[in-house]
């Protein structure tokens, strides 16, 4: 187990939505600093090729944050010397459907944005943070998003959801202070991955909005806000980091 400036040397991460984007470059920049990964998400095929990659540091894990029985049944299906989780990444989310006036929106697709984005996220963290209360060590980050402070027309449903992600991470870091577990909050602006991909089905429409948009930040961007938050001394936490483009000022 990694202790205080160590981190996340040594210690074991359990990253959600490992498969892709924003999770797969947390996943690989953590292994590449000394943490041993499980990569976790719904695709395991992705799950296996990014473990391939990234050698003996990494675990695939197949798990659905919207399906409460696989994320009770997550310890069971780890490796025993696998366990002991240090950190908890939740980055698992989407916004499918998204980026629409509310009631030209589909009912179904704004449950499961807030069913992934907030429920899977609390879910698996409370899964996680057991563990970490029987060792008084560990630290949860959660990956928010400036929609969380600053909401948009179109956005009613996804930013609502990061709204809840910002008051659940700044309740549990307080229900934890003064305990060896501490929790962070990143919150990006936009970030050129697949997310838009997946929110509308459609290659083109994607390519559009980052390209109009400008400068966008690279999963890779996130991934060293997230290092930089693990790495502080036992005594600092970073309980909010904002970054965002040059673009979005």
């Amino acid at each position: 187990m990694a202790t205080g400036a160590e981190f996340p040397a040594g210690g074991t991460a359990l990253v959600t939505g490992a498969g892709s984007g924003i999770g797969e470059s947390i996943a690989t920049m953590l292994v590449s600093s000394g943490c041993r990964v499980i990569c976790a998400g719904r695709r395991a095929d992705k799950l296996a090729d990014l473990c391939e990659k990234l050698g003996s540091g990494a675990h695939a894990l197949q798990l659905d944050v919207t399906d409460a029985s696989s994320v009770e049944s997550l310890y069971t299906r780890l490796p025993e010397d696998w366990r002991n989780i240090d950190i908890l990444v939740n980055n698992a989310g989407h916004d499918e459907g998204g980026r629409c006036r509310f009631d030209e929106g589909d009912a179904g697709q704004w449950a499961s944005i807030i069913e992934t984005n907030v429920i899977g996220l609390i879910r698996t963290t409370h899964a996680v943070i057991q563990g970490m209360i029987a060792r008084d060590h560990g630290h949860i980050v959660n990956i928010g998003s400036i929609a969380g402070l600053w909401p948009y027309a179109t956005g009613t449903i996804y930013a609502g959801s990061k709204h809840a992600v910002h008051g659940f991470s700044e309740s549990l870091r307080l229900d934890f202070a003064g305990t060896g577990i501490r929790v962070t909050e990143i919150l990006p602006g936009v970030v050129r991955t697949n997310f838009a991909l997946n929110r509308w089905g459609d290659k083109s429409r994607a390519d559009s909005f980052y390209d109009d948009f400008g400068v966008c930040l690279a999963p890779e961007d996130v991934a060293r806000t997230v290092l930089f938050a693990l790495q502080q001394p036992p005594h600092v936490v970073i309980s909010q980091l904002v970054v965002v483009p040059s673009a979005q000022g």
